[in-house]
């Protein structure tokens, strides 16, 4: 476990060392010498998300920087990001961002698909539990810096996520004893801000390194205890939405179910909504 860690964690130093290339999974595998059918496998289970998407999600973040804070040419842009024509750059960006590179940069409002991954070179709670709602405890102010630790390496499930902004939100809802945190130590692994008046979820996150491992449906069952709403709802991507990295799937597999269509943000959403009858079918390995 730890060897893969290490492994994943040097893969992402040539990265974001190489950002301003054209690179992929074989080059990354030559550099580190590694077969690259190994370093797939490992980095998939230890990341969390493939080397093609981690670097599609990082060039193109660092292109929307460049395209807020810097008077770069879009067609530099493009080549900086590892694309070999601006139109091929400004039909993915669209996909991702929603707009096209030059409404991006009139827009001015930056937000990152995707930041550098800093993993946890020494994880102890690496394997299956049956009692991580016994771990899940009420969140304090001295737990905000590994809890934005954990929203920088889940930022790809948030889209227009302001980080300052949510820091302030985050400490009233922590004083308001609205947020649940479960660590590994010094690590934030898992967490959740709610409204127990209303059983809506306004965060939900698991470090990469520990999904599949029942932490989020733990941490559905302590909010259905702290709430008295007959159900809980969140936001997530709507179908389609190629910058969904796979939430919308984790969440019908945890029992959630479609409901209406959103804008949050400027961003199409979509709610979906877990009956609390439900979670009492649902396993906790």
């Amino acid at each position: 476990m730890q060897q893969d860690v290490k492994t994943s964690m040097a893969a992402i130093d040539y990265i974001e060392n190489n950002l301003s290339e054209k690179i992929d999974l074989e080059a990354v595998a030559f550099a580190l010498h590694y077969s690259k059918y190994y370093l797939h496998r490992v980095f998939a289970n230890t990341a969390g998300l493939t080397i093609y998407d981690y670097i599609h999600r990082r060039q193109l973040t660092e292109a929307a920087k460049l395209l807020v804070f810097s008077p770069a040419p879009i067609i530099d842009i493009a080549l900086s990001a590892g694309y070999e024509s601006q139109q091929a750059f400004s039909f993915a960006f669209k996909a991702m961002y929603k707009k096209p590179p030059g409404k991006y940069r009139e827009v001015g409002e930056f937000y990152p698909l995707l930041l550098r991954y800093v993993l946890n070179e020494i994880p102890t709670k690496c394997v299956r539990k049956r009692d991580w709602m016994r771990q899940i405890r009420f969140a304090e102010t001295e737990d905000i810096s590994s809890w934005i630790s954990l929203v920088r390496l889940i930022v790809d499930g948030f889209p227009c996520l302001q980080e300052e902004q949510y820091r302030a939100q985050l400490k009233q809802s922590i004083l308001n004893k609205q947020s649940l945190i479960l660590k590994d130590q010094d690590t934030a692994i898992g967490v959740m801000s709610f409204s127990p008046d209303t059983g809506a979820i306004d965060f939900l996150g698991v470090h990469p390194q520990y999904r599949r491992r029942g932490i989020a449906k733990a941490f559905l069952k302590a909010a259905s205890i702290l709430t008295d709403t007959p159900a809980l709802s969140l936001t997530t991507f709507r179908q389609g939405d190629k910058a969904d990295p796979g939430y919308r799937r984790i969440f019908k597999n945890l029992g959630f179910e479609e409901a209406e269509l959103l804008v949050e943000f400027h961003y199409p959403t979509q709610r979906f909504v877990l009956q609390k009858a439900v979670l009492e079918d649902i396993r906790y390995e």
